[in-house]
């Protein structure tokens, strides 16, 4: 499909999510470092149990690097256990505490300020950390123009005929950030809508009559 149309056809669905949904307000998060943690932690759970562990860890003012890093991994595992996991989590959580220390010395800013590209590549070095995370990291804690791909954006795309079913990762992605502006807050929102979409309508067994696409043409 010529880029041109693509790209039409991306800033429709948008419009339409949009007017259905207004703004999501992602990523829930009072700091970078917070939106970071809750990136690892919300892997294979919902966001409430995340929301829950990093209350926790809050409230006993803990949520910060250092703390987080000298604190045994088990009792990290113990006080992330309502984000189910908590044992592969914990140890996640401590890969990226320990590559945030020595890239960066827990400077947000220093992170920030990293090439995108490189800086990318590193978070994929980092064990526990896949593309999803990495670029949410990316997007919605460093406010960096990258587009975040998950499940709900496959299972869109593929069913209005935006992109095939054997889609990778890297295609999916590419297909948004070629064909949009690199903007921050349009690929934040975007996202954010579609995993609204996703998990109100769009499901495995979708709910097409409700759906505010219900009559979209996309380009099947």
């Amino acid at each position: 499909m010529a880029g041109s149309r693509m790209g039409d056809l991306l800033k429709e669905l948008y419009q339409k999510l949009w007017e259905a949904f207004g703004p999501q307000g992602w990523w829930p998060g009072e700091t970078p470092f917070e939106v970071m943690m809750g990136a690892i932690l919300t892997q294979n759970t919902n966001w409430r149990n995340v929301a829950q562990a990093l209350k926790a860890l809050k409230d006993a003012d803990l949520l910060n690097p250092r703390d987080l890093r000298e604190m045994p991994e088990a009792e990290l595992a113990r006080w992330i256990r309502p984000a189910g996991y908590f044992n592969v989590k914990a140890r996640r959580v401590k890969n990226f505490l320990d590559f945030f220390a020595r890239q960066f010395q827990d400077s947000l800013a220093e992170m920030a300020g990293a090439d995108l590209e490189s800086l990318r590549a590193a978070l994929l070095t980092v064990k526990g950390i896949g593309p999803e995370t990495a670029d949410s990291i990316l997007l919605y804690a460093l406010h960096r123009p990258t587009f975040v791909v998950d499940a709900y954006t496959h299972r869109i795309l593929s069913r209005h005929h935006l992109a095939p079913e054997a889609c990778s990762y890297e295609e999916l992605q590419s297909l948004f950030m070629e064909n949009l502006p690199p903007e921050v807050s349009l690929y934040q929102e975007f996202h954010a809508l579609l995993v609204r979409l996703g998990k109100e309508y769009c499901r495995p067994r979708p709910r097409c009559p409700a759906c505010p696409l219900h009559e979209w043409r996309s380009a099947g």
